[in-house]
């Protein structure tokens, strides 16, 4: 009985109630709710997928009007002026509204298996270049210099896509959270059963009681209430990265800045 649980195969009708003991009708009932529950927990995923995916569609056309709308009117306003500034915020807003969205899509789809990862051996430099390369602009604009440090050509098994997505939100919150003019490092180390891909800032660092607690899904910080972002990044970092059999870790001190290590399978 308990085997058959195991593999999701137990079928109540199989067995005799009164040809069992006490402890095998108690198991009985342990399995009929076991699968009972797992059964409720496939269609309250299947409910959230549909209703994400809903969200997703319905949102793109009005999210789309909203842009090109604002675009226009910040062609016929004064640079100066009341009106061009509550226009900027209107453009700030719709665009995170437009981020929380792609996140919560991309989320979905991936806890639901509807894309799936597809991690193949392939060379880790191309990766690194093209995440930084998609950050560059930010970095840009608060004058952060992102290095990159590679004395050998590392291979690792990745999905190409998915793990460019990963280090670009590690990158993204690297160049959010440090000083103007300070520097981004992303270094890789070879072990015998791991390519370890290191992304370190100089930020203000995370306390030793939230780094438990920063790859949940929506946490945010105290310290970093008032930042743009909704606290998906590092959920989505650590999903991807267990999907391709590798896991993710964190070294940080108060004031000195983080360093993320991403593990993945050589």
């Amino acid at each position: 009985m308990l085997d058959e649980g195991i593999r999701g195969e137990f079928e109540e009708s199989k067995y005799d109630e009164s040809e069992l003991s006490k402890v095998e009708s108690k198991w009985k009932r342990f399995l009929q709710d076991s699968a009972m529950a797992k059964q409720n927990l496939e269609t309250e995923k299947a409910n959230i997928k549909g209703l994400i995916s809903d969200i997703s569609h319905q949102t793109k056309t009005p999210m789309a009007n909203i842009k090109l709308y604002s675009e226009l009117l910040s062609e016929q306003l004064e640079e100066d002026g009341m009106e061009a500034e509550l226009l900027g915020q209107i453009q700030a807003q719709a665009q995170k509204l437009e981020f929380l969205i792609q996140a919560l899509t991309k989320l979905s789809r991936l806890e639901t298996n509807i894309l799936e990862v597809v991690p193949v051996k392939s060379q880790v430099k191309p990766l690194l270049e093209s995440a930084v390369e998609e950050i560059r602009k930010k970095a840009e604009k608060k004058e952060i210099q992102i290095k990159i440090e590679m004395d050998f050509e590392a291979e690792a098994v990745f999905d190409r896509k998915w793990t460019e997505e990963a280090l670009y939100n590690l990158l993204d919150n690297a160049v959010k959270y440090s000083p103007t003019g300070s520097e981004v490092l992303i270094s890789t180390k070879l072990y015998e059963m791991w390519c370890v891909i290191a992304v370190s800032d100089r930020g203000r660092g995370i306390s030793e009681e939230e780094i438990p607690k920063i790859f949940g899904r929506f946490y945010r910080a105290k310290e970093v209430q008032q930042e743009e972002g909704v606290g998906i990044g590092l959920y989505l970092v650590r999903e991807i990265l267990q999907k391709e059999g590798g896991f993710i870790k964190v070294n940080s001190e108060v004031g000195k800045g983080s360093t993320f290590l991403c593990y993945l399978p050589r």
